[in-house]
Formats: structure tokens, sequence, C-alpha cells
């Protein structure tokens, strides 16, 4: 063999490596990519169908509106029997909620009896789930003044009926709700870490 054959054969041979090499990262670059839009398009897929059917959203505001009423009697009431057996009341409402979603409570009730039927049609409709969410936070709150209430801590009732009526108010006067928001985030925060 000549030395110019030599150089011909160790040409080709970088050559042939230098292709395989070149062709596996593509290959493994291009099936990373077409993994990560598949995660994509699963979690979309996923959040698709599982979303439920939309509710008129200016329900859950009458609903935090009544609820914002009776924490500001609970407040009213302070420490006493009469606001632990209504602050008692109120989480029992928020337990409805929270196992039954937003339109499975005495307030939603309310909103589809009498209010509703006076209003247009709504223009756009709310994922339940994030008013449902707000449900459970209201009963944590307001079951943790309850309990402490029980447990001999009376100044707890108002003071869990007073941050739960902050809550209720914002999203009553300017639809800001605080539970929907903590939902919204942890979604977020878990749509994040799918994609990681």
């Amino acid at each position: 063999m000549t030395h110019e054959q030599d150089l011909e054969q160790t040409h080709e041979q970088t050559h042939e490596q230098t292709h395989e090499q070149t062709h596996e990262q593509t290959h493994e670059q291009t099936h990373a990519q077409v993994g990560q839009r598949t995660r994509d398009t699963e979690v979309a897929a996923d959040a698709v169908r599982a979303t439920p059917a939309g509710i008129d959203p200016r329900g859950p505001r009458v609903g935090a509106g009544i609820t914002a009423v009776l924490l500001a009697v609970v407040v009213l009431l302070g420490p006493t029997t009469a606001g632990l057996v209504l602050l008692a009341v109120v989480a029992a409402g928020f337990g409805l909620g929270a196992a039954r979603g937003v339109t499975g409570t005495v307030q939603a009730w309310v909103f589809a009896t009498f209010v509703r039927p006076r209003l247009a049609p709504p223009t756009d409709l709310e994922d339940p789930r994030p008013p449902r969410f707000a449900q459970v936070v209201g009963l944590v709150v307001t079951g943790a003044g309850v309990l402490l209430g029980l447990a001999g801590v009376p100044t707890a009732v108002p003071w869990a009926a007073a941050v739960a009526f902050v809550a209720a108010g914002l999203n009553a006067a300017v639809g800001l709700c605080l539970g929907c928001e903590l939902y919204l985030l942890g979604l977020r925060l878990r749509t994040a870490s799918r994609r990681r």
C-alpha cells in the first residue's frame, strides 16, 4: 500500500467516524426535542381533558359577598359562643364548597335562585377548580378558628374570621380571589417542574 492510499484510507475512516458521530448527536438532539414536545403536548392534553365545565364567574363573587357579611358579623360578635357558632356555620359552608364544588354551596343556591335569573347570561365561563380550591383555603382558615375556639382560645374566632373576611371581601368587591391565585400559582409551579 502506498503512502497516498494510506492517507486516502485514513481520510475515509475519519470522514465515516465524523459522519457517524454527527449523525448520532443530531439523532440524540432531535430525540430530546421530540421528547420535550411530547411531554409539553401531554401536559396540555391532560389540562384540556381534565378541565370541567365552566361556571358563571358572578356566582362565586355573590357567594363571597354573602360569606363576607357572615364573617363581618363573627368579627363584631368577637370571642363569644355566638361568634364561634356562626364561624362553625361558615366553616361548614366552606366544607360543602370543598367537597361538592363552589356550585354546591348554599350561597350558590341563593345566586342561582334569586340573582342569576335577573342577569344576562355570562360573557365568559370560569374554570371551577380555582374557586373550589379557594373553598378549601377558607375551610382551613375558619376551621382552625373553630378548633382553637373549642380548645379554649376564643380570640382565635374573630381573628380567623377577620382573615377570611379579607379574602372574601376582596373577591366580592373587586373579583380578586386569593385562593384562586394560590391554585393558579401551584398549577404554574407543577407545570414548570414537569417540563424539567
